[in-house]
């Protein structure tokens, strides 16, 4: 069956000789693989320059539900001009890994879709370092309420520390409390998920709150491990 459907690439994987397996997140399908020919030869109709992370497409595919890998008819950059700036494309790396690793190939989620795809505006649009530096603890904690596993804001006098194994603040530390001046950053965040404000916040403290918040996403989602883009983004946001 062919489909239309817009797509944001997270992962290549060479195959053969020229092909590539790329997995993509689609809007209509979820996440899905598809196997492209020719594109490490020079002749290939598609060009590696549409397959970089969080490259946005447009796609016309075939999908067939019994098979792990399918095929892409036709495909066009929906934003031929993306920046390039150290700092975007560093978060576009760190943004797709998270992806690439959080989401299984199973049901369409259009509206995680539809954040992401708006975030990627953000970064291109808006070239102030200050402005985006706060945007992989947003982004993380955004991605956590689709997937079910949002962190649960109860911070108060009583309840100061937050569990990363209970997903709450709870009055005494456990082995995965956060130390009480990052439980109040995480509470800070949390508090200004929806609206994007930008907490003056040092880059020590957000380093340590996006290690935090990563060690969060291996304990809630099965398969999270070996993480990497995030040390590039430190080094680059320094």
């Amino acid at each position: 069956m062919l489909l239309t459907t817009p797509g944001l690439v997270l992962h290549t994987t060479p195959y053969a000789e020229t092909s590539v397996v790329a997995k993509v997140f689609t809007r209509q399908l979820g996440v899905r693989s598809y196997l492209i020919k020719g594109v490490r030869c020079r002749t290939g109709r598609v060009k590696q320059n549409m397959l970089q992370p969080l490259t946005s497409l447009d796609m016309v595919v075939y999908d067939n539900h019994r098979s792990s890998l399918n095929y892409i008819r036709e495909m066009t950059l929906r934003q031929p001009h993306q920046s390039t700036d150290a700092v975007a494309m560093s978060l576009r790396m760190f943004m797709t890994e998270v992806l690439y690793r959080a989401l299984r190939e199973e049901e369409p989620m259009q509206d995680l879709w539809d954040y992401v795809s708006g975030e990627l505006d953000h970064i291109d649009i808006d070239t102030t370092d200050g402005k985006r530096a706060s945007i992989p603890i947003h982004f993380m904690l955004k991605v956590a309420r689709h997937l079910g596993i949002e962190p649960l804001d109860n911070f108060s006098r009583q309840t100061p520390y937050f569990s990363l194994q209970e997903g709450r603040y709870t009055a005494a530390p456990d082995e995965t409390s956060l130390p009480l001046h990052l439980s109040s950053l995480l509470h800070l965040y949390l508090g200004t998920a929806d609206n994007m404000e930008q907490p003056s916040v040092p880059l020590k403290e957000r380093t340590a709150l996006v290690n935090s918040i990563l060690t969060y996403y291996q304990l809630h989602l099965s398969g999270f491990n070996n993480f990497s883009s995030h040390e590039i983004l430190h080094t680059v946001l320094n």
